[in-house]
């Protein structure tokens, strides 16, 4: 069942007689013929682009942050911000941690909604405060947050997460 409560068939086994007659496939049989053989095949997951579409759907493209192909988006507020940023980017990157790095000259309010629209599993915003503590603020795609947190604490969250591949962010 897919989020939409709709049930798809992803496994199956088949009887496929498209390819032993586009292939030329041929056996001897035992009357000393030529024959064309059935081919029977599985797929498990039935073709990879329905199974993305289920995936996707089912997840209503809100992925767990284990599966997110974009896990963090740093959002400098400032310019001013921007060296430390790229510093708190590269440790995390350091870390395996897939992330955009958001520079864009657009206000931090515009950088957040769009982040949360990309339904991206956490952003991390840094403006002087957390500069000059060398910390960050973390705010979940639900919209909670939790301020002034060190990055060591939301490597250790994130970590666990993906870990555990937890549902909850």
């Amino acid at each position: 069942m897919d989020a939409l409560g709709r049930e798809w068939q992803l496994s199956t086994i088949q009887f496929d007689f498209n390819l032993p007659e586009r292939f030329g496939l041929e056996y001897i049989g035992e009357d000393g013929q030529p024959h064309r053989p059935y081919m029977v095949h599985r797929a498990l997951l039935g073709s990879m682009e329905r199974f993305f579409g289920v995936l996707i759907e089912h997840f209503a493209g809100a992925f767990p942050v284990w599966m997110a192909p974009v896990q963090v988006v740093v959002i400098p507020i400032a310019d001013r911000h921007l060296g430390y940023a790229r510093e708190v980017a590269k440790k995390l990157r350091a870390e395996g941690i897939r992330l955009e790095l958001d520079e864009r000259p657009e206000r931090m309010n515009a950088k957040i909604r769009d982040a949360q629209n990309q339904k991206v599993p956490y952003m991390l915003v840094i403006g002087d405060n957390e500069m000059q503590a060398e910390q960050v603020s973390l705010r979940v795609r639900d919209g909670s947050q939790q301020n002034n947190i060190s990055l060591n604490e939301f490597l250790l969250r994130i970590k666990d997460r993906v870990a555990k591949r937890a549902a909850e962010l």
